[in-house]
């Protein structure tokens, strides 16, 4: 098994923490978390896939152990983010690579899909949407602070970075919710604890809306340059319905759907069956 190394990059003077693992001539995969959490997500994945591939797993800019600035230094958007990122895959030498995205992760590596097509190699979305019908009737408050960005309707959305929503992410959707590890999502809450992290999140739920701004030209990159493409979904997610996942087709009919009877966080519960769907799907 690959020893996994936990390193910090200098990215143009921010501190960007990842994981590491894989041999360095090996095909490279770049993992990208979604929120409330950071690489530790990947904990079960990384050594499933780390004797085939050079697997490299940062922190997003304002999660888990990189850098957290202060609102009035650091532009909290996923434009901001994505660039961070992008330089972070410049700093470390990844030039070319596949990349698996969840979450907020899908929106940063699309972002960098579009900036360097020819630097992806393939995609791996896990629950990272890219289409509107993805999107349940769970965004309802937060498309009311999108339209209204009133201090209350802000306020509203605070309901989604309490541990007990943590807790529900997590096991919403799983057969059985005692399968699910609490490391991860007291990781999580840990992170989300620390002081200036709600408002932090807060800026980039409110800047989400970007991101559906994006859609179209997203689906436009997946038509011209149709990737190898595997959506791999919790179908059972609250937040990304399954529709998102099978939307990938219209626009790359060659990309793969694998619906998984599980949660928004699939990983939790079928890592082996997201590890065995990737080596198949990168290894033809």
């Amino acid at each position: 098994m690959s020893e996994i190394k936990y390193r910090i990059a200098d990215v143009d003077g921010f501190k960007v923490f990842y994981r590491e693992a894989g041999s360095s001539g090996a095909p490279k995969l770049l993992l990208l978390h979604g929120f409330p959490s950071a690489s530790h997500m990947f904990r079960d994945l990384i050594p499933q896939l780390a004797d085939t591939f050079h697997i490299v797993a940062p922190d997003l800019p304002g999660f888990g152990q990189s850098d957290m600035p202060a609102r009035d230094k650091f532009n909290y958007t996923f434009d901001s983010i994505a660039a961070v990122i992008d330089r972070f895959t410049e700093v470390i030498g990844f030039d070319r690579f596949a990349v698996y995205v969840f979450d907020y992760g899908a929106p940063t590596g699309f972002r960098l899909a579009l900036k360097h097509p020819e630097r992806i190699t393939a995609i791996i979305s896990q629950n990272g949407n890219a289409y509107e019908e993805g999107l349940s009737d769970g965004w309802s408050p937060i498309k009311a602070y999108w339209q209204d960005p009133s201090q209350a309707n802000r306020d509203a959305l605070r309901a989604f970075l309490t541990p007990e929503t943590t807790h529900w992410q997590y096991t919403h959707g799983t057969s059985d919710p005692q399968a699910v590890s609490p490391d991860g999502q007291n990781l999580d809450n840990y992170y989300m604890a620390r002081p200036g992290a709600h408002d932090v999140q807060l800026d980039l739920i409110g800047d989400y809306k970007s991101n559906v701004a994006l859609y179209p030209t997203f689906q436009a990159y997946f038509r011209t340059h149709q990737p190898p493409f595997l959506a791999v979904w919790g179908k059972n997610d609250p937040f990304f319905l399954p529709a998102g996942a099978e939307a990938f087709t219209r626009d790359n009919p060659n990309a793969v759907v694998k619906l998984l009877d599980t949660g928004h966080f699939a990983l939790e519960t079928h890592a082996a069956e997201i590890a065995r769907s990737i080596r198949e799907f990168l290894g033809r």
